[in-house]
């Protein structure tokens, strides 16, 4: 038996991911605070922001994961709070950390001991896991904390045949990246990408399955971003 463990697959990278991991015969646990709407999914409703949110559900993966020839974790679930390094007061940015590194660091703690050789650990990142932009300070500061956190476990997981690597999207159509960007600034975003349009969720969703699959990669930060154009 083959399981995804994804956060965050109630919507967008995490939703079209969970689709792309059905389809190839995996039992796909998802944990978030929206339901994932597909039905095959098993889904565990909990808050990555509250600390210790695994405890209480632990017992609703165990099972699944004592007898997985083959585990992937995806940690994509993300919180942006559009704040900056000036106005960030450390109770807001620890409420980011605990989503964004916290939670990963949880999960990773309580799932890869199940692993075996052959499973793998990924991390969605962004565009800002190796930039910056104004207005986006702790959602900065965890990206780049991210590649960190993927590359030392890259280092500690030598010689289990476990691999890692950090996956980074560009702009990618999802009701995230909608909510965020008004329609009318849509052609702005989509022009800087080489190809001039956004992202399809799926190509995300392939790129990963495909990163779970190869261990070639490991330790590897991929850009998936249709080649984005610095101006």
């Amino acid at each position: 038996m083959k399981c995804l463990l994804i956060t965050g697959a109630s919507a967008g990278i995490g939703l079209h991911t969970a689709q792309r991991f059905l389809k190839e015969g995996f039992t796909v646990i998802n944990l978030s605070r929206r339901r994932c709407p597909i039905d095959a999914v098993h889904q565990i409703n909990c808050d990555l922001a509250v600390p210790g949110f695994l405890e209480p559900v632990s017992s609703q993966i165990t099972p699944t994961l004592s007898q997985a020839e083959q585990i992937v974790l995806i940690h994509n679930a993300a919180k942006n709070a559009h704040d900056t390094a000036v106005e960030t007061p450390s109770n807001a940015f620890r409420e980011v950390l605990e989503v964004n590194l916290v939670a990963p660091n949880s999960l990773n703690y309580y799932v890869i001991p199940f692993m075996k050789p052959g499973s793998s650990v990924l991390y969605v990142g962004s565009t800002l896991s190796e930039k910056a932009v104004p207005g986006s300070f702790s959602y900065v500061v965890s990206k780049h904390a991210g590649i960190g956190m993927m590359r030392a476990t890259t280092q500690d997981l030598a010689g289990r045949g476990i691999h890692t690597a950090c996956i980074c999207p560009g702009f990618t159509d999802t009701e995230m990246l909608r909510t965020h960007v008004p329609e009318e600034a849509m052609s702005a975003v989509r022009s800087m990408s080489a190809f001039d349009r956004l992202i399809d969720p799926d190509e995300i969703a392939e790129c990963l399955f495909w990163a779970s699959g190869n261990p070639v990669i490991n330790g590897s930060v991929l850009h998936a971003n249709l080649g984005q154009i610095e101006r």
